[in-house]
């Protein structure tokens, strides 16, 4: 099977030659096995035989895609955020309209003229679009970039008590989605639409549910509608304990949720499968916390096998993932054992390595 064909077949729950794989890898995660394999960052996924290519085309590209060397580098992107490395991973140390009046708020202007700026960022991975699983991701698609301008104590301020500049703005937030939605989905051959929307944190949702569905759920139903207009099924992530909205995210068109911290209340594998798996597919759930950071690599491989039998029980359904990036602690035997469990050997990722090494000599040449 190539990638395609078996990403294909397990959102439509049929058999398939192994799991599929996306996983993320920390920057300095990525530089590690770059080193051990002899081959470009770039090319990591590859070798470890990940089945996706996807990439960002709304602002968690200048969350996560711009990679700073050491903690104190910073830069600003085209929303006027202002995102500094810190312990590893970008924060935000700049929220543009923090503490703005309501009419500073309303007179935000989102970077529309940067959209094909953004879409270009599609070209290098519709390149591969034969063999792999292209995504596109429109994250954050609501909430997330509303209190990435914000902040999050003046856009929960906002909800509780100007609910009209709340939804006013989540549904600029919303609008801005679409339109990366839309011209990614014209000009490329996508085969899902990778929307996002973190409203959850590591106990419970970050509001209540309730608030959620009267402010919120109605502009992620436009941005996942955008992508079914296209045909494309809908890929949601959302970290922590998001049970609560799980039935609603159906309602509304999702079909694969992502990453499923199964250290987080309610979202405990083999329940959301049992509730759920007859209208979703999963994709994450490998402990990045505790399990695959600090156990051995005999009980990474055995947790990744319960996990898989748990999640692909009654046919597919299933992307193995990690619930959050691999994180730089996490020794390489720990990861070579994880896809070792999916049916991908440590020496089997060596030789895909080798075969990458030739192809770019030739290349030269």
């Amino acid at each position: 099977m190539t990638s395609k064909e078996r990403v294909e077949a397990a959102l439509r729950k049929q058999p398939v030659d192994r799991v599929p794989i996306f996983m993320w890898f920390h920057p300095d995660t990525g530089r590690k096995l770059s080193k051990l394999l002899e081959i470009p960052v770039s090319d990591v996924g590859e070798a470890m035989g990940n089945d996706f290519q996807q990439t960002w085309v709304n602002n968690n590209y200048a969350m996560e895609g711009i990679v700073h060397e050491k903690d104190g580098d910073s830069h600003t992107d085209w929303w006027g955020i202002k995102g500094e490395l810190q312990h590893g991973f970008n924060q935000i140390a700049h929220y543009p309209l923090a503490g703005a009046s309501r009419e500073e708020v309303l007179a935000y202007k989102f970077p529309t003229g940067r959209i094909n700026d953004l879409l270009a960022r599609m070209e290098p991975v519709v390149r591969n679009r034969q063999n792999f699983f292209v995504g596109c991701d429109v994250s954050p698609s609501v909430f997330e970039m509303y209190w990435r301008l914000r902040g999050m104590e003046d856009a929960m301020m906002d909800m509780g008590t100007d609910p009209e500049l709340a939804y006013e703005m989540l549904s600029r937030c919303a609008g801005f989605a679409i339109q990366v939605g839309n011209g990614a989905c014209e000009r490329f051959g996508l085969d899902w639409l990778w929307t996002g929307d973190d409203v959850a944190g590591q106990r419970s949702m970050m509001m209540n549910p309730k608030m959620w569905s009267r402010l919120i759920k109605p502009h992620l139903k436009r941005v996942m509608d955008a992508g079914k207009t296209y045909g494309l099924p809908i890929a949601f992530h959302c970290c922590g304990a998001a049970r609560p909205i799980i039935p609603e995210l159906i309602e509304i068109g999702v079909n694969i949720l992502n990453p499923i911290q199964c250290n987080c209340p309610g979202m405990v594998a083999a329940d959301l499968k049992r509730d759920f798996g007859k209208d979703l597919a999963f994709m994450g759930g490998v402990d990045t916390q505790g399990m695959l950071p600090n156990s051995t690599a005999d009980e990474v491989k055995r947790a990744t096998e319960e996990l898989l039998g748990i999640m692909t029980a009654g046919g597919g359904g299933y992307i193995l993932a990690a619930s959050h990036t691999v994180s730089p602690e996490t020794p390489g035997e720990n990861i070579f054992a994880m896809y070792e469990a999916a049916g991908i050997s440590k020496a089997q990722i060596f030789d895909n390595a080798a075969l990458i090494r030739a192809k770019k000599a030739a290349q030269k040449s």
